[in-house]
């Protein structure tokens, strides 16, 4: 079987997808008698281009499109999809846009699009299932489609998936997470030396955070990322402007010392549990213990407890993630699809 696909962005992530398929192309098709083919792609930089016999990898990583490239905007993107879903055959759109945490638009409006022509929806972005999780899924039940979003939390680690297929009849009581993993490494830095700006410096420098670094390290992305799950595992429906959010700012080199001296290390914890029928959620600063799992996290690495009602504390830890990773999340989001497991 061939799924031909449309993507939407073609940042750092794209690009390891189109790479990783290229690489993973033999083993998809013994394992699952299943390939790829890229019919559209839109880009912020080259514009956007549809090809319905499809691009090699070269010409897609490539960018240099020339005539036949449509100007980005928005009426063309829109086109992108209606063409793929109608001229090309295309059977999902690959959702990878920058975040809007206020809206989720607009590649909210692209899935709803795809979902409508009858193609799988796919997204690295958080803000359509933080703000359209529950429309866009009952959209995609309505159309035998699936909506999926395995890398828009820890990158491609399968926690959505576990808990889709291997959690059955189970509730989700609550959860304790560090989830940003530019903040995770600031504080690590912290503890062995470097001042604040130093570390935030270095981070940005290595590409991990923005030249603005305030949606790591004001909470902004924990926060959303707080929403998806707490919408997604625990039926609730919340926006990153109800959760209770503080940053790392405050975080001094005294307060490090100070917690290194009592065996404790600071997190910036996310966390999320209903209360007398509230959702209550949280991001903030937390002095974590030595025999807290937390305690042990280090550099980018990132972690989650869910509660449960089947199998009380469940401890997921995730070392080390890299774009190349979570484009393995898209990958699997799209082995799901074509297999119908959604």
């Amino acid at each position: 079987m061939e799924l031909k696909l449309c993507l939407m962005g073609l940042g750092n992530v794209g690009r390891e997808l189109i790479r990783l398929i290229d690489r993973k192309r033999g083993d998809i098709q013994n394992q699952y008698d299943l390939s790829f083919k890229i019919v559209g792609i839109a880009t912020g930089r080259h514009g956007i281009l549809i090809d319905r016999s499809g691009l090699d990898s070269a010409t897609a990583l490539g960018g240099d499109w020339g005539d036949r490239a449509l100007p980005g905007t928005e009426e063309n993107r829109l086109r992108l999809i209606g063409e793929c879903g109608a001229a090309t055959g295309a059977k999902a759109l690959i959702e990878m846009s920058p975040i809007n945490r206020d809206t989720g638009r607009p590649a909210l409006d692209y899935l709803e699009a795809a979902l409508n022509l009858g193609m799988h929806a796919i997204s690295a972005n958080k803000g359509p299932v933080v703000h359209g999780y529950r429309r866009l899924s009952e959209l995609a039940r309505a159309k035998n489609k699936a909506f999926l979003f395995e890398a828009a939390v820890m990158d491609g680690f399968p926690l959505l998936n576990l808990y889709r297929e291997c959690l059955p009849a189970t509730r989700v009581l609550g959860f304790r997470a560090v989830l940003n993993s530019t903040t995770n490494l600031i504080l690590t830095l912290m503890e062995e030396g470097q001042a604040f700006d130093e570390a935030v410096k270095h981070t940005q420098e290595i590409g991990i955070a923005e030249t603005d670094p305030g949606n790591d390290i004001d909470g902004w992305d924990s926060s959303v990322k707080v929403c998806v799950l707490a919408n997604v595992l625990m039926g609730a429906d919340v926006r990153p402007n109800a959760v209770d959010r503080s940053g790392i700012r405050a975080i001094s080199a005294e307060m490090i010392k100070t917690a290194q001296l009592n065996r404790r290390k600071w997190r910036l914890m996310c966390s999320a549990d209903w209360n007398d029928g509230q959702l209550m959620a949280k991001v903030a600063p937390e002095e974590v213990p030595a025999n807290d799992p937390f305690f042990r996290l280090h550099g980018t690495a990132s972690a989650i407890q869910l509660k449960t009602d089947t199998l009380n504390m469940l401890t997921l830890f995730e070392t080390a993630p890299t774009p190349a990773q979570t484009a393995f999340g898209v990958l699997a989001d799209l082995i799901s699809a074509a297999r119908g497991h959604f």
